[in-house]
C-alpha cells in the first residue's frame, strides 16, 4: 500500500513537470533570445525582458490548454478509481 502512494508521489511529480515544461521552456528560450538582442545592442533595460515573455508563456500555455486539460482529467479519473479500489 505504501509503494503505490509512493508510485502516485512520483506520477504527480512526473505530470507536474510535464505540463510546465513546455512554458517553461518557452520562457526560458524567449529570456536567452532577449538577453542576446540586449548583449548585442548594449540596451540594458531590464523591463524589456517580461512582456515579450509573458507574451510567449501566455501562448504557449493557450496553445497546449486542451492537452493539459485532457492530462489532468486523465491523472484524476485514474486517482478515482484507486479510491474506488481501496474503498472497504
Amino acid at each position: 500500500m505504501e509503494a503505490q502512494f509512493v508510485s502516485l508521489g512520483v506520477q504527480t511529480l512526473k505530470l507536474a513537470l510535464m505540463l510546465s515544461l513546455p512554458m517553461l521552456l518557452g520562457g526560458l528560450i524567449a529570456g536567452l533570445a532577449i538577453s542576446i538582442f540586449q548583449a548585442t545592442t548594449q540596451i540594458n533595460e531590464m523591463t524589456l525582458s517580461f512582456i515579450p515573455k509573458i507574451i510567449i508563456v501566455a501562448l504557449i500555455m493557450i496553445i497546449t490548454m486542451p492537452w493539459m486539460m485532457n492530462e489532468m482529467i486523465d491523472f484524476t479519473i485514474r486517482i478515482f478509481d484507486m479510491i474506488k479500489s481501496y474503498a472497504f
